[in-house]
């Protein structure tokens, strides 16, 4: 993508693997192995598959002229065929696209664009995914309020919660390589899924043609069973969810009235055209703005499953655009959250004011959970409920108010201690611990660790 939005919805490497001329080269590969396997099945002379696939170069071919010719058949293939046999010599010329249908090449160029652009995703994801790690390592005690429908619930500390950031992208990530690498299938069936003008040889043709482009052998053509184009989109659409996810929470935490963390501004970067104070979040931003966009994608591609008898009539052809568009999204929404976690400074002492502006309320349960030996579980929490109304109404410390209503149970120093958020963080230093351990066995490489500038304070 180019023009006015490509700067925001084609950001990373992702872009050039799903432009024209990524399909171009998917779609000339597609031939080129085609002809090949003929020659490694014994079909035909193998100087004549290598002249085919020395022909097989993008740029012999434009495709907007492509584009232009391919209303005619309803696909660019038919026109890529027609060029394709005119470029090659006149003895190989008659072996171009044998035993093939337009889908065929279609469907494989399809997968072998969904490999390389994963490749660039995942690659982009691990390095978001470096900068996660980073951040929960070095955060693993720094206290935060927890926040439940938007408000104030029990502290936590900001490495737990970059480590569920972590590992929700991680485990994604994951799936999504799985997919891609074992569940992308070479298509070869012919004009009706039958390989029928191969004969004999159909099956043989397909192991060698899969082989040839380093794509699964299907079981059989699954022109029909749009299978593994479902699974793409759903593995693609909960990497945007999970880079949505993280990149949504700190647009939250960049909240004037939060402030628990920003990203690094500059010229150009974060501005207003009216505005001159503002400071906004904006590779946060951007990273949700594509992801956004995933669940609409994912969703056509879903409905494109149910197709008629042998070959679709427009179902197939309506996926070529959202799935391009659904890896673009993806690989741009990872690749803009790996620029705001560069960009982000964490701000730990605005953390602790936020969570001691209530006075102590986050630490209610724990007050109620120390006095159930005693009162009974449902005595206590009322005790404890009711002096935080006291509190909330009076404007007084919870403290101060459960001092008198605990005269003789519980000492000043006790109820300090009860409301301190540094002793009720539960298990958050074992869960930090478990993900970034759980992204040590994930990660493949040690390259393209981000940075995270942290406030000194």
């Amino acid at each position: 993508m180019t023009g006015l939005f490509g700067g925001v919805f084609a950001r990373g490497g992702v872009g050039a693997e799903v432009n024209d001329a990524a399909w171009l080269r998917a779609l000339l590969d597609a031939e080129a192995a085609l002809a090949r396997a003929h020659a490694r099945a014994g079909r035909i002379d193998p100087a004549h598959a290598e002249a085919i696939a020395a022909a097989c170069v993008p740029e012999h071919f434009d495709t907007d002229a492509l584009g232009s010719a391919a209303p005619g058949a309803g696909n660019p293939v038919v026109p890529l065929v027609k060029e394709l046999t005119r470029v090659v010599g006149p003895e190989a010329a008659r072996h171009v696209h044998e035993g093939a249908t337009s889908q065929d090449i279609m469907d494989t160029a399809a997968m072998l664009v969904c490999r390389r652009a994963g490749a660039v995703i995942r690659a982009e994801a691990e390095t978001a995914c470096a900068g996660l790690a980073a951040l929960a390592s070095g955060h693993r005690a720094t206290i935060m309020a927890g926040r439940t429908l938007l408000q104030q619930a029990l502290p936590t500390t900001f490495g737990a919660v970059t480590a569920g950031w972590l590992d929700g992208l991680g485990t994604a990530t994951q799936a999504l390589g799985e997919v891609v690498e074992s569940r992308t299938p070479a298509q070869l069936g012919g004009a009706a899924g039958t390989l029928a003008s191969l004969g004999d040889d159909g099956p043989a043709v397909l192991a060698h043609y899969a082989a040839e482009l380093g794509l699964p052998e299907p079981v059989l053509p699954w022109h029909t069973d749009r299978g593994p184009v479902a699974e793409l989109a759903g593995a693609l659409a909960r990497v945007c969810g999970a880079a949505g996810k993280a990149a949504g929470d700190i647009v939250l935490l960049a909240q004037t009235e939060t402030g628990e963390a920003t990203e690094a501004g500059g010229a150009g970067v974060g501005g207003s055209s009216t505005l001159p104070h503002k400071r906004n979040p904006i590779a946060a931003v951007s990273a949700v703005a594509c992801a956004e966009q995933a669940p609409g994608l994912a969703s056509t591609l879903f409905a494109c499953q149910v197709q008629e008898h042998q070959r679709a009539a427009g179902r197939w052809h309506a996926e070529w655009l959202p799935l391009a568009d659904l890896l673009r999204t993806t690989g741009s929404a990872v690749a803009w959250l790996g620029t705001s976690l560069e960009r982000l400074s964490v701000h730990p002492a605005r953390m602790r004011a936020n969570l001691d502006l209530t006075g102590g309320f986050p630490l209610a349960e724990r007050v109620t959970t120390d006095l159930a030996g005693e009162l009974g579980r449902l005595p206590a929490h009322e005790l404890v409920q009711d002096a935080c109304q006291d509190a909330a109404n009076s404007g007084r410390g919870l403290a101060a108010v459960l001092a008198e209503r605990l005269q003789g149970r519980r000492t000043e120093a006790q109820i300090a201690s009860l409301l301190d958020p540094a002793g009720y963080v539960g298990s958050t230093g074992t869960f930090v611990e478990r993900a970034l351990a759980a992204h040590a066995r994930r990660t493949t490489r040690n390259g393209g660790r981000t940075s995270v500038n942290e406030e000194q304070e």
